[in-house]
This record gives structure tokens, C-alpha cells and sequence, in this order.
């Protein structure tokens, strides 16, 4: 077993753009066209051809770059007891293009029965870690799996299920718990939350999205982190957790827009997570600043260069902003890696596949001249 642990100096959040062959047997898999044998086959394959790929490029965190979801977040629920869905009819509102994932809701109550199969997923992978690599596992935050349950629009079908919030959460919080626990065993030692519920709170009308008011969002923001800290508090000691923020990330356009000071107090200054994955590749993140917050023991990794964009990024520039966020927190405690996935869900953001593995070269080749080699 790999005993590194993330982040790395220069790192990424999870996810890569699917291979055409491989979005080709899915939907021959949608179709009826092939069986789950013959998907699987590629999905294997592209994975292996993907971690030889990270491998070559020189990283040391490795993961099956989520080719066998169909979303960052929902594939995730969607193996749970308890939790149904259906093609949705409106999609959610991102900016310029509705994001076209299914409608999810409870159908009843939650449970974890037998391994989930993100387990599976990640021994595949961790078969390949040597020693100059470690496989990472990404799963959505528990903070988002209750958010999507909590969201006006799902209010109905979730508390037709639970006669309370509180017993809506614990059982979140045991769903969770249980997880962690078969991923532990598989040998998992890196596990990153991805949450896109502080990016909403950053956005001016958050407070519609989480239905409450303004005043009541900093109450909101509480219950939110409590419930990422109950699971974080209960892992394994040598079990490294951290989490990546994000805005929304869908065929590159975005859902949120706001900087981080409207949840540095309660996020930054009081997750229980070893790093922070933030991006802050345009005007949407805002300033540096709101990293004042971040206590001593904890980690930052920039997310400066953006994946919802083909151009690269000015070298010059980059090490200018690295710069500046070290008036924060120390250059020591800073890594660099994309903003977010390059593919949060099977669409794939604007860029191809070389475009995607110029970007990764890029925040290699700056973490370098920063850091020096490792």
C-alpha cells in the first residue's frame, strides 16, 4: 500500500474527459446495444490507458478519472437504498445552458445495503499505485448529498420519508459512515469530498437556492458543516480527507458566482478536512484574502487554471497570483492544481483531450518553478 498522501504540490481535482470510444460503448450500453460485460471491458481499459497517462506526465495521485459515472455527485446516490431518479424535463439553470442531469429524490428511507460500488471502483484503481503514486477517491460531500435532498424542490418527496430533519441527517451522517468504512478497507487512504453547496452560499441569491433569508444563511452554512465534520470525525485517523469548492461545472459553464468571503468563517475556519481544493481561476472566486481564515494545520490548493477554457494560462501570471496568495498563507501550505474536473459529467467541458493534458503539463511545469522538483 502507497503511503503518500495528497495533496501534492502540483495535484488535480478528479475528473478527465471521456475517451470517444469509451462514450461510444456507453451509449451502445444505453441502448441496449452491448451488455454491462462489454461496457465494462472499456471502461477498464480507458481508465488504464488513463492512469499510464497521468503516470507518464510525472503525478503522483491517480483515479479512474470518474469514467464509469454519468455525474460527478448523482451516481453516487443513486447506488444508495432509499434514492430514485428519472430524466429530467427541465434540467438545472446554469449560466447559459441548462445542465441536463437526472431529477433525484427520496423514495425511501436511506441505507447502505451490501458494498457500494464506488468501492469496486476504486480497487481497480489502486491496483496501479506504486511507489511514486497514490490513488485518490472523490464521492460528493455529505453537505451535498443533503443538500439535493433538502433543496426546495425535493422538500415533498423527502419528508414524505422522514418525519424530521434531524432524523433525515443522522441517517446521512450513518450512510456515510458506513461508506467510509468499506472504502477503508479496500485500502483507500486518500478520500476528497467534492461540494458545490459553498459555492451557492457565495452566490447573492444562495439564500433562495438553501430557502432561507440572508440572516438565515449563516445558521444554513452550521448545518452543513456539521454534517461534513460528523463524518470526518468519525474516520480512521490515518484516513486523509480534504474537499474541493466549486461554482458549478457543466460543458464549461458555471451556477454560482462569488468570493469566499461570505463562507471563510464557518468553511475555511472550521472544516475538519486536511486541505482545501478552491478554485480561483477568474472574477467569480474573488480575492485572496478570505484564506486569512485558514488555520495553520490546514493545506490550500489553488485551482488557477481554469478547465472551462482551452487557452493556457500566462506563466508569468500564475506565478504573480501564487504570490500574492502567499501573503496569506505561507507558500508551504499552498499546492497548485485546475480549478475543477475536466469533465464533471460525461458531456466534458470545452476543450479537447490535448488541450485537457496541456493544462495538466502546465500546472506541473509552474509547481516546479515554484516548489522545485519532487
Amino acid at each position: 500500500m502507497s503511503n503518500l498522501k495528497t495533496p501534492f504540490r502540483y495535484d488535480f481535482v478528479g475528473s478527465f474527459l471521456r475517451p470517444e470510444r469509451l462514450k461510444e460503448a456507453r451509449r451502445a450500453f444505453d441502448n441496449g446495444n452491448i451488455g454491462y460485460d462489454e461496457l465494462k471491458k472499456v471502461e477498464d481499459e480507458t481508465i488504464t490507458e488513463l492512469v499510464s497517462k497521468l503516470k507518464e506526465l510525472g503525478y503522483h495521485v491517480i483515479t479512474d478519472g470518474e469514467f464509469r459515472r454519468a455525474t460527478w455527485y448523482l451516481d453516487f446516490m443513486w447506488a444508495l437504498d432509499g434514492v430514485g431518479h428519472k430524466p429530467t424535463k427541465t434540467g438545472l439553470p446554469f449560466h447559459g445552458e441548462d445542465a441536463i442531469v437526472d431529477d433525484t429524490y427520496l423514495v425511501g428511507k436511506l441505507r447502505l445495503s451490501g458494498e457500494h460500488p464506488f468501492v469496486d471502483h476504486f480497487r481497480f484503481v489502486k491496483q496501479f499505485e506504486d511507489e511514486n503514486t497514490v490513488a485518490k477517491q472523490t464521492i460528493p460531500s455529505p453537505a451535498q448529498f443533503l443538500a439535493q435532498f433538502l433543496f426546495p424542490f425535493n422538500l415533498e418527496s423527502t419528508f414524505a420519508q422522514y418525519e424530521s430533519e434531524e432524523a433525515f441527517i443522522d441517517d446521512v451522517v450513518e450512510v456515510y459512515n458506513e461508506f467510509v468504512r468499506q472504502l477503508y478497507d479496500a485500502g483507500c487512504r486518500n478520500l476528497q469530498l467534492d461540494d458545490c453547496t459553498w459555492g451557492m452560499f457565495t452566490n447573492k441569491s444562495g439564500s433562495i437556492l438553501f430557502g432561507t433569508t440572508k440572516e438565515g444563511t449563516v445558521e444554513v452554512q452550521k448545518k452543513y458543516k456539521d454534517v461534513n465534520n460528523r463524518v470526518i470525525d468519525a474516520a480512521p485517523d490515518d484516513l486523509v480527507v480534504t474537499t474541493h469548492v466549486c461554482r458549478g461545472n457543466y460543458h464549461s459553464t458555471y451556477i454560482s458566482s462569488g468570493p469566499y468571503d461570505a463562507v471563510a468563517d464557518i468553511l475555511l475556519g472550521e472544516e475538519n478536512v486536511s486541505a482545501f481544493f478552491l478554485e480561483f481561476d477568474d472574477e467569480r472566486s474573488g480575492g485572496f484574502e478570505p484564506l486569512a481564515k485558514v488555520p495553520e494545520d490546514k493545506k490550500v490548493v489553488l485551482g488557477l487554471v481554469t478547465t472551462k477554457r482551452p487557452e493556457l494560462e500566462d506563466k508569468a501570471v500564475l506565478h504573480a497570483r501564487i504570490k500574492e496568495a502567499s501573503k496569506y498563507v505561507p507558500l508551504e501550505r499552498l499546492y497548485l492544481s485546475p480549478q475543477c474536473g475536466f469533465a464533471s459529467c460525461e458531456i466534458g467541458n470545452k476543450l479537447t483531450e490535448e488541450e485537457q493534458w496541456a493544462k495538466l503539463r502546465l500546472v506541473k511545469e509552474v509547481a516546479e518553478e515554484v516548489w522545485g522538483k519532487n
